[in-house]
Parts: C-alpha cells; structure tokens; sequence
C-alpha cells in the first residue's frame, strides 16, 4: 500500500495476476507488470457534489463562472430531486443538501477576494467531469478513456 504524505491520494501496487483496469484493457504496464492505481481521497463538501446530467452540469458551470456560487447553489436542488453523490449512503439526502448550500455561500461570500470565484469555477469543472464520467459509465466505456 502506497501514500502520499499530504492524505490527499492513496494508491495501491497491484502485481503478476492481479492487474488493475488499464493493464486489462490493453493499455502499457510500467516495467515489469506493475500497475498503481491512485485515487483521491475527498473531503465532505468535494464528496457532496451531485452526479447531474451532463446538460445541467454545464449550465451549473456557466452559472459559477459569472456568477460565483449561483450553480452550486441550484445543485443542491438537484440532490432534492435524486440526484447521486458519493455522500448520500453515508450522510443522507437532508446533510448533503446543506453542504451544497453551505458551499454555494462559501463561494458567494468569499468571491468578492476571488478566492471563491475561483473555487466556483474549479466546483463546475467538477460537476462537469462527474456528469461525463457517469454518462460513460451508463454508456459501458472503460473509464480511461
């Protein structure tokens, strides 16, 4: 087991039989068959953003680039109206509605020091990517793609 010394990223060195996805699929194995697998470690609020479809997603992040917060603000709605997120099975619909809304007005408040205008925007990219990753998943395209 392999980890960055920040907690931000764990990853795990699978070797011989037990290859990961990418060595699978066809993609190159680094030296001798060894592939690490990476994946980030989120907080609450990353971990409460909702899995939207992709339309949506995009105009929650044209909403965030002009006006901060304003897209994460109309995803928490989207949680009221089922859409998934990585948080929901561990805190519930109700928590995870808050802590978008919570992270909508951190965005707002704290745009006027660009700091939150910035999080807004990087907050919409996510929404997108998350809503483009789903769209493959749904659609059976590996996710290295």
């Amino acid at each position: 087991m392999a980890q960055k010394d920040g907690g931000k990223e764990q990853g795990r060195v699978k070797t011989d039989d037990n290859l990961g996805a990418k060595a699978m699929s066809g993609g190159p194995t680094a030296g001798g068959g060894v592939v690490v697998e990476v994946r980030e470690k989120k907080g609450p609020l990353r971990a409460a953003i909702p899995t939207m479809p992709f339309p949506l997603a995009v105009i929650c992040l044209f909403l965030n680039t002009f006006i901060p917060g304003l897209g994460t603000f109309i995803s928490a709605f989207t949680v009221l109206c089922g859409a998934r997120s990585e948080l929901i099975s561990e805190r519930g619909v109700c928590c995870v509605f808050w802590l978008n809304v919570a992270a909508a007005l951190i965005q707002i408040l704290t745009a006027v020091i660009m700091v939150g205008w910035i999080m807004s925007i990087f907050w919409g990219m996510d929404m997108v990517i998350l809503a483009i990753s789903d769209g493959c998943r749904d659609q059976g395209v590996p996710q290295d793609v």
